[in-house]
């Protein structure tokens, strides 16, 4: 009798040993195929390895190798363990069949993580009360009544807490908003990055993160910058002076944001002439962002376009101070004009006839400007018309040409003392080409009134512009032929 119990033994115990060693190295395949495949089981299968097979196999030792007592609170205490293990691994295979798997558009995939892990802890509760009562034969009833006090305890140590938690609740079924929206809450605006039993997790402008308890975001306003749409208006205000006509204004800011990089077209940015201040003429630009967290560079982008767009139009955005006018003639500008003007002559090609300092006030009354673009802005836009021509005083420029399937070729660099426009300005046809600021460009704008009189004044500038002009369009048509090829 004793040699078969001491055999009885040892079979349960090889037993134990292979079944262990088959089903780790089983489950290790599978779970290694299955991170593979990117499968969310591959998580559980690795709780039923690293926890419920070790546990079960010592639960299994300890009754039949040791032949430990059903009483014996070391082999109870094994038990309330596996079953433990059991529960969790019950609830990961779940929570991977339910909720990891679950496509975007349904309800699974809708429901907020929160909830989840309360359900999750109900759960538990429930299973940790079952297993208490089979394993230790303990009392429910009293139980119960034992958590009933000890819930009021705590609930009132922790009500500030589990005000948030329950205000957390709400939230979540109310769904205002979830992880990657754009919130302004009271005063803080962020992203949300986390939402937990307690509180709300926002990063900033500034990367920082801020954490707003539930029970304060249940009493505040909450805008929502993503929802119902990603679409967000923002408006900015900019003053011009009293002496600058409003519809010129409001046609400066509309184009300078049509042409802002970011800013969407449709729906097109609108203009209001919002009030008459002490100072200045107050403008609201509302324009439209397809993404809130670019609002910043965005913003930047317009108005550094539009200080050059103000100079190019002659717009003034005046000081917030009192202004005293002085008028001294008709002359005076004209005289700060020339003066400007004798300080780029230096950027000249020699073949240009404007060196003579004495009938430069004459000619720059006849039209010609300084104007300025900011980088990546587009001097000559490909098929519009141009009257003038540009001479380049400071600055860089590229020359481009847009082929029929929409790519962009780049033709030539445009630098200091060299100038474009001439193609068009002769032509009288739409540009073939567009010329964008590589960085600040200052030019000298001359109209075709005033390069009629230089051609007149000295003839051979006519040659040369003929020639340039021949080489350009050469470049271009290179470029369009070269482009039909490959589409052929």
């Amino acid at each position: 009798m004793v040699q078969s119990s001491s055999n009885h033994l040892i079979i349960w115990a090889i037993a134990l040993i292979v079944g262990l060693a088959v089903s780790t190295i089983t489950l290790g395949e599978l779970i290694y195929r299955l991170q593979n495949r990117r499968k969310p089981l591959a998580s559980t299968l690795k709780v039923v390895r690293n926890l419920v097979l070790p546990v079960l196999a010592f639960m299994l030792f300890a009754q039949f190798v040791l032949q430990r007592p059903a009483s014996d609170e070391l082999l109870k205490s094994i038990q309330t363990l596996f079953w433990v293990c059991v529960l969790h691994a019950s609830l990961s295979l779940l929570n991977a069949i339910l909720f990891e798997q679950a496509k975007a558009d349904t309800w699974r995939a809708r429901v907020p993580k929160l909830l989840i892990d309360l359900f999750r802890l109900f759960l538990v509760l429930l299973g940790t009360a079952i297993v208490l009562a089979t394993v230790w034969n303990a009392d429910l009833a009293g139980l119960v009544t034992a958590l009933g006090v000890s819930s009021i305890v705590i609930g009132l140590a922790l009500q500030d807490t589990l005000g948030s938690v329950m205000s957390g609740i709400a939230l979540l079924f109310e769904h205002p908003f979830s992880v990657g929206d754009w919130l302004k809450i009271g005063n803080m605006v962020g992203q949300v990055i986390d939402i937990n039993w307690r509180s709300v997790r926002l990063q900033t402008f500034e990367r920082e993160m801020v954490i707003i308890p539930h029970k304060l975001i249940g009493s505040e306003i909450i805008h929502n910058y993503s929802r119902p749409l990603a679409l967000h208006a923002e408006r900015i205000r900019i003053g011009f002076a009293y002496t600058d006509p409003p519809n010129l204004a409001k046609r400066v800011l509309r184009t300078t944001a049509l042409e802002t990089q970011g800013i969407l077209p449709n729906p097109e940015p609108k203009i209001f002439t919002h009030s008459y201040d002490d100072s200045a003429i107050t403008y609201e630009v509302k324009f439209f962002i397809a993404d809130y967290s670019e609002l910043e560079e965005i913003r930047d982008r317009f108005m550094s376009r539009l200080w050059y767009a103000a100079q190019r139009n002659n717009l003034t955005i005046p000081f917030p101070i009192r202004t005293l006018y002085h008028f001294h003639g008709p002359t005076s500008k004209a005289e700060g004009t020339s003066k400007k003007f004798t300080e780029s002559l230096q950027s000249l090609p020699a073949f240009v006839p404007l060196e003579d300092p004495e009938s430069l006030g004459s000619t720059a009354s006849e039209g010609i400007d300084l104007q300025h673009f900011g980088a990546g802005e587009k001097a000559i836009k490909q098929g519009m018309a141009s009257n003038a021509l540009f001479i380049v005083v400071s600055g860089q420029a590229v020359m481009t040409v847009t082929d029929s399937m929409g790519i962009e070729h780049e033709i030539l660099t445009v630098k200091t003392g060299e100038f474009f426009g001439e193609m068009t300005l002769f032509s009288g046809e739409p540009s073939a080409i567009a010329v964008t600021a590589v960085n600040d460009l200052e030019v000298m704008m001359i109209s075709a009134i005033a390069v009629n009189q230089m051609i007149d004044r000295q003839p051979s500038f006519a040659r040369e512009i003929s020639q340039i002009i021949e080489v350009r369009r050469r470049l271009v048509s290179e470029i369009e032929l070269s482009s039909s090829s490959s589409q052929s």
